[in-house]
């Protein structure tokens, strides 16, 4: 589970990374900007849905702050 989490970071990231690429070469004349920040929310979506089915299946627990 923390590999398939890791990757979706890295990919949340490209995706932001893509975006502001788009933005300073296109200058916000063509959609490859706002398509490579909808890419990134569906993706943060996913994650976050993968992450609670994952908690309800009991393949992740909350381990809480631990007090060092």
């Amino acid at each position: 589970m923390k590999i398939a989490v890791a990757i979706a970071f890295i990919l949340i990231l490209g995706s932001l990374g893509a975006a502001f690429f788009f933005l300073m070469r296109d200058k916000g004349r063509s959609n490859n900007t706002v398509r490579a920040l909808a890419v990134r929310v569906a993706l943060s979506i996913t994650l976050f849905l993968l992450i609670l089915l994952a908690y309800r299946m009991g393949y992740i627990h909350p381990t809480g702050i631990r007090a060092g």
